[in-house]
C-alpha cells in the first residue's frame, strides 16, 4: 500500500451474459453496506397532505451508555389522509443527517384511526457525542398504509451542535412541509480529484497480445473539503470496490491519511481481467472513510459506471451512477489508453 503510483493487479470475476438470478443472488445481497439513497428520508411517500399539526418530544444524551435518545411524547392535529373514512395511521421516523446510510432510520409504532396520536417510545442511537454534534435530527410523521403507499404528514430538522442538552423537558414542536436541502439532495461531503484509462486486450503489441486482458487503471489523488467528525480532524482512507465483484480479491484500498481534512493520497490501482463488454456492466466503487480503532465511519464516495441500474442483466441497486459520474466513464470508453481525469464530488450511496 505505497501511496506513489503503486500497483494492485488482479484477475476480474465476470459473470456470464444470461446467469441465472438463482446462482447469483448471494453476490448481489452483499454489493454494499453503504447502499442507499440520497432521498431515503421521503422514500415511500404516496401522499399530497398538507403538513399540520404538532409534535412532542425531547432529546437527551446519556454519557454513560454513549447513546443518543430521542423521546416521543405525542402528536396533535394531524392531517387526514383518509377523508371518507376521517382517519389516518401515523407513526414517526427519525434519521441522523447527512449520514443516513450509516445510522439508518428508527420509527415508533403506528397508532391506528387518530390525528392526536401518544407514543411515549424512545428511539435510541448508539453514537459519539462528538460525532452527534456535526449531525441534524430529522424528525418526520407519516401516514402508514397496508399497501405500503405511506404519507407523508410533516417533519422538523434540528441543528445537533445548536441544542441545548441542559433542556430534556418534553416541548411542542409545528410540524413544517418537507425541506428542500434533503429534497434536493444538498449533502457536501467533499470533492475527490482522480484520473481514470482503459487499456484494451492486446492494445500495446502485437505478439504476444499486450496486455493479454483489459485493465481499468485508477489513480486516486487528493480530496477536499472532507468531513471532520472529531476536534483533532480526520484519519481518511479510501475503498476501492469493482462492483458486482465484492470478494477480497476486489477490494483495494489507500494508506490513511492522519488529521487532514485535505488529504493527499496520490494512489494508483489496477483491475486487470476486463474485456471491453464488461465497461457497460461493471462499476467502481470509491468510498471514503474516516478511520478509528473500534469502527470505520463512511464520510462520502462515487460509484463510476452507466448507472443502467442493470448488471449482466440483473437489476443492482449500486447501478445508480449521477450523470457527472456517468459522463467520466463514458469518456474513458471513448478513449482508449488515454488518462481522463476528473472532479467529483462525494455523496451518499
Amino acid at each position: 500500500e505505497s501511496d506513489t503510483a503503486s500497483e494492485i493487479s488482479f484477475q476480474l470475476n465476470r459473470h456470464k451474459k444470461t446467469p441465472s438470478i438463482g446462482s447469483h443472488s448471494s453476490d448481489m445481497a452483499s454489493v454494499s453496506s453503504v447502499s442507499g439513497s440520497v432521498l431515503s428520508v421521503y422514500s415511500g411517500d404516496f401522499g399530497s397532505v398538507d403538513a399540520q399539526g404538532t409534535v412532542e418530544f425531547a432529546l437527551d444524551y446519556d454519557e454513560k451508555n454513549r447513546e443518543f435518545q430521542v423521546h416521543v411524547s405525542q402528536c396533535k392535529d394531524l392531517a387526514v389522509v383518509d377523508e371518507k373514512k376521517g382517519r389516518s395511521d401515523p407513526y414517526v421516523k427519525t434519521y441522523l443527517l447527512p449520514d443516513k446510510a450509516r445510522m439508518g432510520k428508527r420509527k415508533t409504532s403506528v397508532k391506528k384511526r387518530t390525528v392526536n396520536p401518544i407514543y411515549n417510545e424512545v428511539l435510541r442511537y448508539k453514537i459519539e457525542k462528538m460525532v452527534l454534534l456535526i449531525q441534524k435530527l430529522n424528525l418526520s410523521v407519516w401516514h402508514n398504509d397496508p399497501l405500503g403507499r405511506n404519507s407523508f404528514l410533516g417533519e422538523i430538522e434540528i441543528d445537533l451542535a445548536s441544542w441545548d442538552w441542559s433542556d430534556r423537558k418534553l416541548n411542542w414542536y409545528p410540524l413544517k412541509p418537507r425541506s428542500l436541502s434533503a429534497v434536493n439532495g444538498v449533502d457536501h461531503r467533499g470533492v475527490m480529484s482522480l484520473s481514470i484509462k482503459y487499456v484494451p486486450p492486446g492494445s500495446l503489441g502485437k505478439w504476444p497480445k499486450n496486455p493479454p486482458s483489459g485493465e481499468v487503471h485508477i489513480w486516486v489523488k487528493d480530496v477536499k473539503d472532507l468531513l471532520q467528525l472529531r476536534p483533532s480532524g480526520v484519519d481518511s482512507f479510501v475503498k476501492c470496490y469493482v462492483l458486482p465483484d465484492t470478494s477480497k480479491k476486489s477490494y483495494q484500498k489507500t494508506r490513511v491519511i492522519k488529521r487532514d481534512t485535505n488529504p493527499v493520497f496520490n494512489h494508483t490501482i489496477v483491475y486487470d481481467g476486463f474485456h471491453t463488454e464488461d465497461l457497460k456492466d461493471a462499476c467502481v466503487e470509491l468510498t471514503v472513510w474516516d478511520h478509528e480503532k473500534l469502527t470505520n465511519h463512511f464520510l462520502g464516495g462515487i460509484r463510476l459506471g452507466l448507472g443502467t441500474g442493470l448488471s449482466y442483466g440483473i437489476s443492482v441497486d449500486w447501478m445508480d451512477s449521477t450523470q457527472e459520474e456517468v459522463a467520466f466513464w463514458q469518456e474513458m470508453m471513448l478513449a482508449a489508453n488515454e488518462w481522463i481525469e476528473g472532479l467529483l464530488p462525494l455523496r451518499s450511496l
